[in-house]
């Protein structure tokens, strides 16, 4: 079992320019709540980095580019957190649910109480 990360992000260095931008000029507007609570402005959040390097549970992070690319069947509002057992996709959280969660500790107990 694997849980699916994807990020409403594409991926590459111009990219990450354009969104770090997007977080400190008008944070309130910058369109991925999974990257808000995962990373701070520059670097991965480091209470989110210790439950991501501590935790059993396996973990793929995907630009939504790159997700595309692997699963180009598999349509989803982004962001979103999937589940992936057994060659099967299903939403573990999706993004309504993670544009409500309000901050890092909340989103790690929120997984943590699925497994």
């Amino acid at each position: 079992m694997k849980l699916l990360f994807i990020y409403n992000a594409n991926s590459g260095n111009l990219n990450a320019l354009l969104d770090v931008g997007h977080k400190l000029l008008s944070p309130s507007t910058y369109p991925c709540s999974l990257c808000t609570l995962t990373y701070d402005t520059f670097t991965e959040n480091i209470t989110w980095k210790n439950f991501r390097e501590q935790s059993n549970l396996e973990m793929v992070f995907y630009h939504k580019d790159e997700f595309e690319a692997i699963y180009p069947n598999v349509k989803i509002k982004y962001p979103s957190i999937l589940k992936l057992e057994d060659n099967q996709i299903s939403i573990l959280l999706n993004n309504e649910k993670l544009n409500i969660i309000e901050s890092v500790s909340e989103l790690i107990e929120t997984i943590s109480d699925r497994f």
